[in-house]
Order: C-alpha cells, then sequence, then structure tokens
C-alpha cells in the first residue's frame, strides 16, 4: 500500500441538498462500515471549503482549512483510492460571490472578488479566486474515464413505476437554433503531437501591429496528445443573436439561451453576456456609460445589473426603459415564473444538460413569464453538440415521446481522464483585446494552430492526452463484451479534433479483434441511432467524449427514469483506484429552499446508495476485506427495498423525505446484514439493530415527521453551520440512539 493512513473509503463533503443529505446519511455508512472494520475519512471539496482553503493568509489560525482537493488530487493518483464523490457547485462568478459575502457575515476575513481588478494586489486575488470558478473539481479529481449507467433495480423500478412525459406534436414549434459558421465547431482546428513537437507550449496574441503579447506559458503537452484551437466570432454570434430574437417573436414561442456557464467557466459566461446585451441592446445602446460606470457585467446577468441600476443615478429610468424593451421583446424561458425569473437572469440557472431534457420530457415545453407551458426556441450557439438536441426533438416530432415502461436503456462510456476535453473552462480561453492573430507555439518552435481574430471573439484550446484516449477506447470494448448491445463511438470524422480520436479508436478495435462490434457515427446520427434502438426495448453504449458525457449522462436518464441523480457512475481511476460518483445536483438549489422554508428536503439519496455499494464491493477487491463485500451486497438488497416499498422522498411538505428514505434504507441495510449467512459476526451484530428498527418504525417516522412543516435554520447556504444543520437532518431521537 502506497499510503497506509489512506482511510479505506473517502467521503467528500460538497454543497446544497446533496451536503444536507450527507449530515443524514454518512452517520448511518459510518456506524455500519465500522462493524465491518472500514474507515470512511471525508474531505471537503465544498465551494466554501475551497474558497477558505485558497486564503489562509486571511484568516485566523482556527479558521484556515486545509486544501482538501490538493490532498484527493493526489490521493486519486494512488493505487488504493476509493473515493465516494457527491455533486458539488461548479461555480460562476454570481455563485462565487455570493458565497464570499456569506463568509465575511460569518466573520471570515477573506477579499471582496475583484470584478475589475487594478492593482497587483487585486489581479492576485482575481487568480486564486478564478481557480475556484467553474468547473474547477472534476478535473482534478478524474484520473480515470467514466462508466455511468442506470442500475438494474433503478431501471427495473422506473418501468414499473413511470414518470410523467409530455405529449409530443408533429405541429410543435419548439426547436433548436444554432450558428450557421462562426462557431466553435466550424473554427476547430486539430493535431496529435509527435514526439518532436512534444513539451512545454505557448499561446500568443500577435496584434495587427506585430506587437506578440503571451496569452499563456508552460502548457505541457506530452507525445501523442491531441492538441485543439478553435475561436467563436463575436460579431457573428451577435448577429445570430439578434436574428433568433425576432425569430422567436415572428414565431410565437419562447426564447431561451442553453449554455454551461458553470463548467465552461470562461467561455459560456461570455455567450451568456452577448446574449443579456442583445436581448435588451435598446437599453445598453441609451444606457451603456452609466451602467459601465455602476459596475454592471452582462456576463453577470440581469439579476445583478437590476441590482445595481441606483448606483447610476437614473435607476428608475433604465428600470422603465428595461420594462418597455421587455414588452417589446419575445417572452423569455422562465427559471421560476411565479418569482419572475427569467433564462438570462443568473448564468448558472439555466444549465444546458439539465435544461434542455426538461424541455423535451415536457413535450417542448418550456414555462413563459405568463405562468403557461409554451413551445420554446432553444438556443444554442455553438454546433458541436446542438445536434444532439435538435434531433431528439425532430425525432420525438416524428415519432412521438419514449415510453418508459418498456424503452431499453443508454449507458455512458466517457472520455475524460487527465482533463480530457476541458473546453472552455481553464486557462487557455480568452476573450481576444483586439483584432490580429492568436497563435499555439509548441517546445520545438512550430506553430501548431493559428486563428485571424477580431476583438472580443472567443478564442480557446482544449486537449486529449493518448495514454487517456487508449484507456477510454478499452474500457468502452469490457462493457461492450459485458453487456453485448450496440455500442457507437459518437464522433464526428468531419469535425477537426474528432477526426484526430478516430486514429486512435480504429486501430484499438482492429487489434483487439472486434471492429465488428462498434460503429462510429457523428453525434446527430448517432442520436437518431440510439433513440430507434432504445424505443424498441434494447440498450445502447455512447461512447464519447467528456462534454457529451456530461449531456448523454442527463438526457437519456431524464428521458428513461425521470431523473439523472440516480445513475451509477464508477471512474475506473488509471492508477488502479476507483472514484465513485453520485449523480447530479442540477435541482439542488430549489431543495435547499424548501427545506429552509418548510423544513422537508425532497433531495433523493439513490445514487449515493447505488455509490456506496459498488464502493464497498471495490474495497473487497481492494484489500481483500470480504466484510467490506457483505456489506455491498447487502446495500444492494437495502436499495432495491427503498424502490419496492416506495420510500423514496416525496416533493410536498407533510410527505416523507429524505430523511426518512435513509430510515428506511438503514432498516433493509440492516434486515439484509443480520439476514445474510456469508458472515455469523455481522449477522449477530446487525440482528438486534434490525429489530430494534423495525420494532421502533413508527416512533421514528412519527419523530421524522414532526420535524416538518416550520422554517428550518442551518445558518447559511453555502457555509451551513455543522451543529444546526445536524439537529435539522437528524431529528429522530430515537434512530440517533439506535445508530450512534
Amino acid at each position: 500500500m502506497s499510503d497506509p493512513n489512506l482511510p479505506d473509503i473517502i467521503y467528500t463533503k460538497v454543497d446544497e441538498a446533496p451536503e444536507l443529505a450527507s449530515y443524514s446519511l454518512l452517520p448511518i455508512i459510518r456506524s455500519f462500515a465500522d462493524a465491518a472494520g472500514v474507515s470512511i475519512g471525508l474531505k471537503d471539496i465544498s465551494l466554501a471549503g475551497r474558497i477558505l482553503a485558497t486564503f489562509p493568509d486571511y484568516l485566523s489560525e482556527n479558521q484556515r482549512q486545509s486544501d482538501d482537493l490538493k490532498d484527493l488530487g493526489r490521493i486519486v493518483k494512488e493505487p488504493e483510492a476509493n473515493v465516494i464523490k457527491l455533486p458539488n457547485i461548479s461555480a460562476s462568478v454570481p455563485q462565487l460571490v455570493a458565497a464570499v459575502k456569506e463568509l465575511q457575515g460569518q466573520g471570515y476575513g477573506i477579499p471582496d472578488y475583484p470584478e475589475e481588478p487594478s492593482s497587483d494586489e487585486e489581479k492576485e486575488v482575481r487568480a486564486r479566486y478564478d481557480t475556484i470558478k467553474g468547473s474547477a473539481v472534476n478535473p482534478v479529481l478524474r484520473e480515470g474515464n467514466s462508466d455511468r449507467r442506470a442500475a438494474g433495480a433503478v431501471k427495473r423500478f422506473a418501468m414499473n413505476n413511470p414518470h410523467s412525459m409530455g405529449e409530443w406534436s408533429s405541429d410543435s414549434k419548439t426547436r433548436v437554433a444554432s450558428m450557421s459558421g462562426g462557431d466553435f465547431y466550424s473554427n476547430e482546428v486539430s493535431a496529435t503531437l509527435s514526439a518532436a513537437q512534444a513539451g512545454d507550449a505557448k499561446i500568443e496574441h500577435v496584434a495587427a501591429d506585430g506587437t506578440v503579447t503571451e496569452l499563456k506559458s508552460g502548457v505541457s503537452f506530452p507525445e501523442g496528445t491531441v492538441v485543439d484551437a478553435t475561436f467563436m466570432s463575436a460579431k457573428k454570434l451577435d448577429a445570430f443573436l439578434a436574428e433568433e430574437i425576432e425569430k422567436s417573436k415572428e414565431e410565437g414561442v419562447l426564447f431561451s439561451l442553453h449554455m454551461k456557464a458553470t463548467m465552461m467557466k470562461v467561455s459560456d459566461p461570455i455567450i451568456f453576456g452577448h446574449a443579456v446585451k442583445e436581448f435588451l441592446k435598446p437599453v445598453f445602446d441609451k444606457y451603456g456609460d452609466e451602467l459601465k460606470a455602476a459596475g454592471v457585467n452582462p456576463n453577470s446577468g440581469i439579476k445583478d445589473m437590476l441590482a445595481r441600476l441606483d448606483d447610476t443615478g437614473k435607476g428608475d429610468e433604465i428600470r422603465a426603459e428595461i420594462d418597455k424593451v421587455m414588452s417589446e421583446r419575445p417572452p423569455m424561458y422562465m427559471v421560476d415564473s411565479g418569482k419572475g425569473i427569467s433564462n438570462l437572469h443568473v448564468p448558472s440557472d439555466v444549465i444546458i444538460d439539465a435544461s434542455m431534457p426538461a424541455v423535451i420530457r415536457a413535450g417542448g415545453k418550456g414555462w413563459g413569464p405568463d405562468d403557461g407551458q409554451h413551445d420554446v426556441n432553444c438556443v444554442i450557439p455553438d454546433n458541436s453538440y446542438a445536434p444532439v438536441y435538435d434531433e431528439t426533438i425532430k425525432v420525438f416530432k416524428e415519432s412521438g415521446q419514449l415510453d418508459p415502461t418498456t424503452c431499453g436503456t443508454v449507458q455512458n462510456i466517457g472520455l475524460m481522464a487527465q482533463k480530457a476535453e476541458e473546453y472552455g473552462s481553464h486557462p487557455t480561453t480568452f476573450e481576444i483585446p483586439s483584432a490580429g492573430k492568436v497563435r499555439l507555439v509548441l517546445a520545438n518552435g512550430d506553430v501548431l494552430h493559428e486563428h485571424e481574430v477580431e476583438a472580443g471573439d472567443i478564442w480557446r484550446s482544449a486537449s486529449a492526452k493518448k495514454a487517456p484516449i487508449e484507456d477510454w477506447v478499452k474500457l468502452a470494448i469490457e462493457r461492450q463484451k459485458a453487456e453485448g448491445c450496440e455500442a457507437i463511438f459518437w464522433l464526428d470524422e468531419s469535425r477537426a479534433h474528432d477526426a484526430e480520436l478516430i486514429k486512435f479508436v480504429k486501430p484499438i478495435l482492429e487489434e483487439k479483434g472486434v471492429a465488428d462490434k462498434f460503429k462510429i457515427m457523428a453525434p446527430r446520427e448517432a442520436t437518431r441511432q440510439t433513440i430507434e434502438t432504445i424505443r424498441k426495448g434494447k440498450n445502447s453504449i455512447a461512447i464519447t467524449g467528456n462534454v457529451l458525457r456530461d449531456y448523454l449522462t442527463d438526457l437519456f436518464p431524464i428521458l428513461e427514469l425521470g431523473t439523472s441523480a440516480k445513475m451509477l457512475s464508477i471512474v475506473k481511476l488509471m492508477n488502479g483506484g476507483g472514484l465513485f460518483e453520485t449523480g447530479a445536483g442540477g435541482s439542488a438549489p430549489k431543495h435547499v429552499q424548501q427545506l429552509v422554508e418548510e423544513n422537508h428536503l425532497r433531495w433523493d439519496s439513490l445514487g449515493e446508495f447505488c455509490a456506496l455499494g459498488e464502493s464497498l464491493k471495490f474495497l473487497a477487491d481492494q484489500r481483500g476485506n470480504e466484510k467490506a463485500r457483505v456489506l455491498g451486497k447487502a446495500v444492494e438488497t437495502a436499495t432495491q427495498g427503498v424502490l419496492d416499498n416506495d420510500r423514496s422522498p416525496s416533493r410536498k411538505v407533510g410527505q416523507p423525505d429524505n430523511r426518512d428514505s435513509h430510515f428506511w434504507f438503514a432498516l433493509y441495510w440492516a434486515e439484509a446484514l443480520a439476514a445474510q449467512t456469508d458472515d455469523a459476526d455481522i449477522a449477530a451484530h446487525f440482528k438486534p439493530i434490525a429489530d430494534a428498527m423495525k420494532t421502533n418504525a413508527d416512533k421514528i417516522t412519527q419523530e421524522l415527521a414532526e420535524a416538518q412543516g416550520s422554517k428550518a435554520d442551518i445558518g447559511g447556504y453555502y457555509h451551513p453551520d455543522a451543529d444546526k444543520t445536524a439537529k435539522v437532518m437528524r431529528p429522530s431521537a430515537t434512530l440517533n440512539d439506535l445508530i450512534g
């Protein structure tokens, strides 16, 4: 063992609803694991935790926090790593600013987030904060590729208890709109580096007058790395947005923008800002100077803009102009129509991988400002993956929605190890300051990629290393052999990056003698083929890159299961460890709001149950702990019990919630352990616990029910108080006594 002090399993402390649920579930896990000699560690990767770890020099000694994300980044490279990772916040700027303000209000002396840094100190602070924004966690932890699928018990339950599906009509006006040129897709170039080209590279901007500015240095590329570069034209983006706003009005549909301003933390907030400016163009044309002087940044959304209007000295005047423009624009897709929160209010409110499946599941309908459902113009500027949603909508218009009671399932094998395809989210994405060229220069002096750009264009580079690509293909071969079903590499040979990946894929498939088991199809064609397959009740494996992995593992689960939070997600770390992810957290903010207002948490921990079972079985294989295997097998039985007996959380206050589901999971887990015959000591240990839980079931559920209905004080949103939150999430004294 490389690290003898490494806990058997490391759980992650995260944010929002998944973290609240942990206050209830983790004590149960620790109590049960202790009986098998399994140690459970905890690492804080929450947004607040990462902020505090980044600014120790601003804090008192007792306020300082270890850099758990950095530590986990080391651990996942250990062969013994066994990590259960819950969904964490990928922070947009408004979320980051809100978290900073909350921490400051709790007495932490961290600096403000400098929106426009001027001094060297502010620039240094901004650079530190920028390491926290967006998808800062996953690239560090994902030292392996993704194997994501619906657990058998979950799929069977969904088929027997189908969720609602909106009815698709062939005359639906809902559609996807994307740029016809000038986007990342059309401008992409890609190459695979030779040994002579490997090493440290740099990215330069060459202005029209010949001035060379180094945008980034020290970007290291090993031999065999696929390196891309591309840009989006700001002028063509604005023209496209203006056209789609007008088309939406003409067609009588909602205007909606679908981005990922969290994962693509540099590029997508800029695109979002272009949409805000274009939608409110008359306002910015008339009051641009005043808005800029008040610190308005369109990238932060309309909500932030409205909050700063009084600082302009013309607040009422500008509000009236905004109302006038909004009345002349098409109605906007709403995040919360009851509260007037629109698509363009906050960049992190509408996340494409959750928002597009929601529209599709609803039969092409979205909520408008009138609190009614309407057809939608789904604006996805870049064409890289927009065809997936476009084709899904076309297929459903032609053939109707899927039937959850009969449809098959789509598994996913995703290329994501070692920061593969981190588009638009890391320090190789730039908003171009002036017209000229951007070029990527290799260690040997070769100019690998070069683009002519204009001021405001968004240029980005991304890469995928050779070892993760090869591991991805081999993982796909393993899964196809295990499942024996259709398997498709979602790769577009006419796209530069995908063409380079195909050069890896085909030789490996041929070398392994399995080329006839796989298809290689562009995303649009693969979408139609896959839907046709699962409509017949058959299964398909989608083998994709990183971003498409993110999109498909929400799209298909939401259509098949009604949610993506119940997926089983296994990351086989390349050095031998395991990372077990627990599903999506896109609806977590609304869950927190309901808990605070009504003391009801509707978050479903089924993903955690699935991950826990896999983690325990992996531990048994990894370290020869057969008691862990007994626990893991019993987790599967308990999970099945939760589903079969309808013990999942309900949505409304007064009904069983997340805490109830944890109690029933614990009871079914204890009963399964008491009944098993593989380990007599474990059976003897859990028999009285199971009996006591069963005897006290009515009392426990009554104590849990009595906790609901009133406001809950957890002491903070991003950084809740541990004691207050534990009191809220563990309200049954009877259960607490039994668990310890």
